[in-house]
């Protein structure tokens, strides 16, 4: 509606400010923002590191409208440890009924609503000793003598302390408590959410009848890393930078479990659980689960090698090596002629549906296991190609790089 031309001046500018606020929202592929709200919906802390202008606080800002959260913003720097931790207040007898520590009114309104997303900003920029007073209420979810309902979220805010006004190092118990998430802007949501169309924030949908299952597999993948890797329990870097950020301990294992398990119940993407994963433990224990995940969908050696001619191999070049070798192994381990032959059946295979490289070593291995008594298949001859093209082509690189 037009504006009077004898309005007064702000008020005309309250009109064009509340037009330039008006925006839409859509549904848009966006890994990160699908990070965050699986950890969210999984309920535990995440800290969103990246600098400063880059879209935090309105990632979480549109984070609480989307899901119908009260958003409480508390910038941690300019609290005093016991803002935290609570105010003694002194009753009628302190022997008797103790000194209870009151909480800040902030905290009061998240228990009075009984939900709400609590949102810890400039993390970096709050010094050791309200860091030290922050850590029960990132993990016990406790201010003062209160404890903050299941409704209430936990999400931080930080910027790297090289752009970080005034910035500390984050305290290695604090940073173990959180889901660390590297926040970047990416240039096509930039630009359409300027035009006014921000990307969905919106909880993952989870199958309750993948729930057991989910668990289950999440259990598994962590327990068998762990058991094959034991130094990976606990690794406290030494690295004062590192230590403020994500590493291995029983507890941050925890929270990779949790998010694997809502991971596979929602069916998110490869690229977000890495996400996750990377940062709840490290980017190289990370990593390794992520193979040892990986390692876990392969398809059993012994059931391929029982029916080659309804084998289905991996697509993935790296899964269908480890197949492969996994299928070498188990001959070698059990060598008897049929499953011999049928490791070649299985290689032809292999070469028909993929790169002929990959069935080189264990074509070279298989055929070392072969004993005396045992006949050639004829699978050999349709493997003789691709082993001599392949070795031929190692000889060619390696006369070139003795000539440079």
């Amino acid at each position: 509606m037009p504006t009077s031309l004898s309005a007064r001046p702000l008020d005309v500018a309250a009109d064009l400010l509340a037009l330039l606020g008006r925006t839409t929202t859509e549904t848009r592929s966006d890994a990160q923002l699908e990070a965050l709200t699986l950890a969210v919906s999984a309920d535990l802390p995440v800290l969103l590191w990246g600098e400063p202008g880059i879209g935090k606080t309105a990632a979480l800002t549109q984070l609480a409208d989307a899901l119908d959260l009260p958003l409480t913003t508390v910038i941690a720097s300019v609290h005093e440890p016991s803002d935290f931790a609570g105010l003694p207040v002194v009753g009628d007898d302190p022997a008797v009924q103790g000194v209870p520590m009151a909480p800040p009114d902030w905290a009061v309104r998240l228990v009075r609503a009984g939900r709400g997303l609590l949102f810890l900003d400039e993390l970096s920029t709050a010094p050791p000793a309200v860091q030290a007073a922050l850590l029960r209420v990132v993990l016990e979810r406790r201010i003062g003598a209160l404890t903050l309902p299941p409704g209430v979220r936990i999400v931080a805010a930080a910027n790297p302390r090289s752009s970080a006004a005034d910035g500390w190092e984050l305290s290695p118990p604090l940073a173990n408590r959180f889901v660390h998430l590297q926040w970047a802007h990416d240039h096509d949501v930039v630009v359409r959410g300027l035009g006014g169309t921000w990307p969905r924030a919106e909880l993952p949908r989870l199958d309750p009848g993948r729930l057991p299952d989910a668990v289950a597999y999440a259990r598994r993948a962590v327990c068998e890393l762990l058991a094959a890797r034991p130094n990976l329990v606990h690794q406290l870097p030494k690295d004062e930078t590192r230590r403020g950020g994500p590493w291995p301990s029983p507890r941050s294992w925890e929270m990779a479990l949790r998010l694997i398990a809502f991971a596979t119940a929602a069916d998110v993407s490869r690229d977000v659980l890495s996400m996750l994963v990377r940062g709840t433990v490290g980017d190289g224990p990370g990593l390794e689960l992520l193979a040892s995940l990986d390692r876990m969908d392969l398809p059993d050696p012994e059931s391929l090698l029982a029916n080659p001619a309804a084998a289905v191999l991996p697509e993935r070049g790296d899964l269908r090596q480890a197949v492969l070798d996994g299928v070498v192994e188990a001959v070698r381990r059990r060598p008897e002629a049929a499953r011999w032959d049928a490791a070649w059946a299985l290689l032809v295979r292999a070469l028909d549906t993929g790169a002929p490289d990959l069935v080189v070593v264990p074509a070279a291995t298989l055929a070392a296991l072969r004993r005396d008594d045992w006949e050639v298949p004829a699978a050999i001859e349709r493997l003789s190609g691709a082993v001599s093209v392949s070795r031929l082509a190692d000889r060619t690189a390696a006369r070139v790089g003795a000539g440079r």
